[in-house]
């Protein structure tokens, strides 16, 4: 096992910005509205602990393959780590700690007493069968048996991972501690500790966080234009919760391609019509095909990035036509195109503000596991919504005092937070 808090990128180039180092331009910019001390921002700006494992896994032919595993800490000073697991071939520590230090900002901002991490393993699980993939998720799990646990570092699905892989992780872990530990990780099936409404928890933040910059302007959510990019776990449930809000979704994408109604996407029929057809939504009845780079561009009231991250890049920003943009994925928009996008007065809701609806709802099922007293759902719903609400107003007001764009409102509000913890509790030793 191997444990290095070193920066782990190479210096960006002119011709593209890594996610880390746009991550930290970010924090510079909240830190320079801060006016925070440079020995705070040094340590902010570094992950705590960065673990590589080696995984050697017996596939189903008889051959051994050695996979590599990380798991980046961030910060946990407002407590245990916190965040996904990611299964995916373009995983890569400069990748994890990016989406490590968005995860503590994320929480900050929230108000939950968490700290950022992530997790991932650089493979497509997609070409392994399910028993090898249960061998790969509890061979990492047991490499990292001492850097994760319920006071310590909790792990949560993210892409290429599932309920399931989180079932294998909480039962390896209490196998090796004797004893059922439900708070190991979150995002678990209901049948072992899991929570109601983590399904459709990123979803829903999403939807409330539209819900109200629209009401701040005296709209609702009934005839809005929608577009959503993926329709996976987030886009899918966002787009269910927009269409019962009255919305209108013009159209979505995800892996088998992208599909348009000028009337709107009948969203019930096309979630059943995927189900049926292995995921695809390719040929659904009265849509018409879509390119990604054409529905990212379409003209509409609200752009929903749910996909992966760099999608709007300096490339597409001056034709996206969308008024306001939800970026339920993390780091959807580059950090050109963010720019270009507030010279034309497009509406940005950050990532650590609109998709934080899946680790307040996580945190809740932690809450839950830890107390062994579980919640239904309309409770579970309810306390999400207050906490997200409450977070969209801090960061509203914040934007108009200081006459700033949403997202440095919300970095100023995560960081500052983060950094009034470290202040506080002073450095060891």
């Amino acid at each position: 096992m191997v444990s290095s808090p070193v920066r782990i990128n190479p210096a960006p180039t002119p011709a593209y910005i890594c996610p880390y180092d746009r991550t930290c331009s970010y924090l510079g910019q909240a830190a320079v509205e801060l006016n925070l001390d440079d020995n705070i921002l040094v340590v902010l700006q570094q992950p705590r602990k960065v673990v590589t494992v080696s995984i050697p896994v017996k596939l189903d032919n008889g051959k051994v393959e050695v996979l590599a595993g990380h798991r980046v800490q961030h910060c946990d000073v407002l407590g245990p780590y916190k965040g996904g697991l990611r299964y995916h071939p373009s995983v890569n520590l400069g990748e994890l700690s990016a989406l490590a230090m968005l995860m503590t900002w994320k929480c900050a901002l929230i108000s939950i007493p968490y700290g950022g991490a992530k997790g991932g393993i650089g493979f497509d699980p997609h070409q392994y069968s399910i028993n090898e993939l249960e061998r790969i998720t509890r061979r990492y799990a047991s490499e990292l048996i001492k850097d994760i646990g319920p006071e310590t570092d909790i792990p949560a699905p993210d892409v290429g991972t599932s309920s399931r892989e989180m079932a294998w992780i909480m039962d390896t872990y209490s196998m090796n501690m004797g004893r059922a530990v439900l708070g190991v990780v979150t995002g678990k099936p209901l049948s072992v500790g899991g929570s109601k409404g983590r399904d459709m928890a990123t979803g829903r933040g999403v939807m409330i966080t539209v819900r109200e910059a629209l009401a701040e302007m005296g709209k609702t959510l009934e005839g809005v234009a929608i577009v959503i990019q993926g329709f996976g776990k987030v886009g899918a449930a966002a787009a269910q919760l927009f269409y019962e809000e009255g919305a209108t979704v013009l159209a979505v994408s995800n892996v088998s391609g992208g599909i348009y109604s000028e009337n709107g996407l009948d969203i019930p029929a096309l979630q059943a019509y995927a189900a049926h057809n292995n995921h695809s939504i390719a040929g659904f009845p009265d849509s018409e095909p879509i390119s990604n780079a054409e529905l990212l561009t379409l003209a509409c009231d609200v752009l929903i990035p749910a996909a992966m991250e760099d999608q709007i890049t300096e490339e597409n920003a001056d034709q996206i036509q969308a008024k306001m943009i939800a970026e339920a994925a993390n780091a959807p928009i580059t950090l050109l195109a963010d720019q270009m996008l507030e010279a034309r007065g497009i509406i940005v809701l950050p990532d650590i503000l609109a998709n934080a609806g899946g680790v307040v709802v996580s945190y809740l099922e932690w809450v839950q596991g830890q107390s062994f007293v579980f919640w239904d759902e309309e409770r579970v719903n309810h306390e999400m919504e207050n906490l997200m609400v409450r977070a969209y107003a801090r960061v509203s007001e914040r934007a108009k005092l200081r006459g700033v764009s949403l997202r440095l409102a919300a970095y100023t509000l995560g960081v500052g937070r983060v950094a009034q913890a470290l202040m506080d509790r002073g450095l060891y030793p």
